[in-house]
């Protein structure tokens, strides 16, 4: 008991460690020129969100005077636009960091860390021998079940903490530019501020998608991860299943359209850019 005491607390100061980490990817947001940053792409929004309300109005206008024109629609779009531009800055860091604490906080309640004490297991060691009849029964008690209890080669057990190692430090490099995207994502997300007031939200949603996506893989991956340890000492195998799972959650969330790559999100960005541009273009020449 002693053992598990101190592998749950090596294990919860990894989860807890993993949870620090995402908060200096929420802090990055606090510090002063990644705020200029921000509030640079903020004023791109609404800059190219005006520009947009203006061609919609312009194309509400056009349609009106063929009979085909909905106000209504031209209204409500341009609330969705205002709503967008708004929280675009704000939002997906608020997510970002309600994630990361729900994920400190259950890797905490997993294994036990900073809850449980040296002295909690004493007394319960204690109440434990109490029940005991004879010594017989203690015979077949020991720890780390997953390899103590069934015979195990040396380089079993030296591939198992391969993969052991393989796993943390996969989640590890992940979660070490996961703030970085989070800040590329929402400079893309400016681009989108075009497009929304004209009704065109396919891409501003699929950039929904890749926030949304970005923040659970945030709270999946450490949690799966701590899990797995959890459950190595107990069942090997299963435990590095549940370990090197944490690293395919980015993809199963990508399969599901929560894609948590910025390549495809920046290319559809590039070009609404460059249809605002091109659009701009063609409302300046006809107020001509």
């Amino acid at each position: 008991q002693i053992l598990d005491w101190f592998y749950g607390q090596i294990v919860g100061f990894l989860g807890n460690f993993f949870a620090e980490m995402g908060s200096m990817g929420a802090e990055l947001f606090d510090m002063s020129w990644v705020q200029s940053i921000v509030l640079f792409f903020s004023y791109l929004g609404w800059a190219l969100y005006a520009v947009g309300l203006v061609v919609a109005c312009f194309e509400c206008g056009v349609e009106y005077s063929s009979g085909r024109g909905n106000v209504r629609e031209t209204v409500l779009n341009a609330f969705k636009g205002f709503l967008a531009v708004e929280l675009f800055t704000q939002l997906p860091v608020r997510l970002y960091v309600l994630a990361i604490s729900l994920q400190s906080s259950l890797t905490a309640g997993i294994t036990g860390f900073g809850t449980v004490t040296i002295g909690d297991v004493a007394k319960q060691i204690l109440e434990n021998f109490s029940l005991v009849d004879s010594i017989a029964n203690l015979v077949n008690l020991t720890p780390f079940g997953g390899f103590m209890n069934t015979p195990t080669s040396g380089l079993m057990l030296l591939f198992c903490l391969i993969l052991m190692a393989y796993a943390i430090i996969k989640v590890f490099f992940a979660n070490l530019k996961r703030g970085g995207i989070l800040l590329i994502q929402i400079a893309v997300g400016s681009l989108y501020m075009f497009s929304v007031p004209r009704g065109y939200t396919d891409g501003f949603i699929q950039w929904c998608k890749q926030v949304i996506g970005l923040c659970l893989t945030a709270f999946l991956q450490a949690t799966i991860l701590v899990a797995g340890l959890m459950v190595f000492k107990d069942h090997a195998l299963l435990g590095l299943g549940l370990m090197l799972s944490a690293g395919e959650i980015p993809r199963i969330a990508g399969a599901f359209g929560l894609d948590t790559t910025t390549k495809a999100n920046i290319m559809s960005a590039v070009y609404t850019a460059q249809t605002a541009v091109n659009m701009t273009r063609t409302v300046v020449q006809a107020v001509k």
